[in-house]
């Protein structure tokens, strides 16, 4: 039947429509597993069939593998775009923080008091913490210091914890010393 009308001339878009419909249901069976609602599925396979249906070189003993893959190209499509709108609604996100000076000075701060604390470190950690800084890696940082990885990442996780044993320290100090200043009447 199909060989008869592609030697007949161009085939009958109504034979065609119909064709392309008999394979609806095993096309839902088959994209549905492989999306999250049945909606998604329904338009995936519904775009698929209307994009076979319109291709003008469609060869319709071939109709099943084709309508077989422009159906799992929508699907790798749907995932493409969601991982797109899920980058950019993160940078969206984070363009709409907004940045004040105060922010900038107090970063810089906290970075020279964190440095002060890095040099006060022992010398394994400290280098360490020194050569990530730089962007050396610390695998780099064993080799360079003829140690094993194990033990500069074992060095880089101590003295990252006690960076962050001290600072959380000095937070808690200084939210104490900022509620006894607000708790303390002063004149008018």
């Amino acid at each position: 039947m199909y060989l008869r009308q592609q030697s007949a001339g161009p085939p009958d878009r109504q034979q065609v429509w119909q064709d392309v419909a008999r394979h609806h249901d095993r096309l839902m069976a088959l994209v549905r597993k492989r999306l999250p609602t049945r909606q998604d599925a329904e338009d995936c396979v519904q775009e698929a069939m209307i994009r076979t249906a319109a291709y003008p070189g469609l060869d319709l003993a071939r109709l099943g593998p084709f309508l077989t893959t422009v159906a799992l190209r929508l699907v790798a499509d749907f995932y493409r775009v969601q991982h797109r709108h899920r980058t950019l609604a993160h940078r969206a996100y984070v363009a709409d923080v907004p940045v004040s000076p105060e922010n900038d000075i107090c970063d810089a701060a906290f970075g020279r008091w964190l440095l002060e604390r890095v040099h006060a470190l022992p010398p394994r950690q400290r280098d360490v913490l020194l050569a990530r800084v730089e962007g050396l890696p610390v695998t780099a940082f064993a080799v360079r210091q003829g140690i094993s990885a194990k033990a500069a990442e074992g060095a880089y996780t101590r003295g990252r914890a006690r960076l962050r044993e001290l600072a959380l320290r000095e937070l808690a100090a200084s939210a104490a010393r900022a509620d006894a200043f607000v708790a303390e009447p002063g004149p008018l």
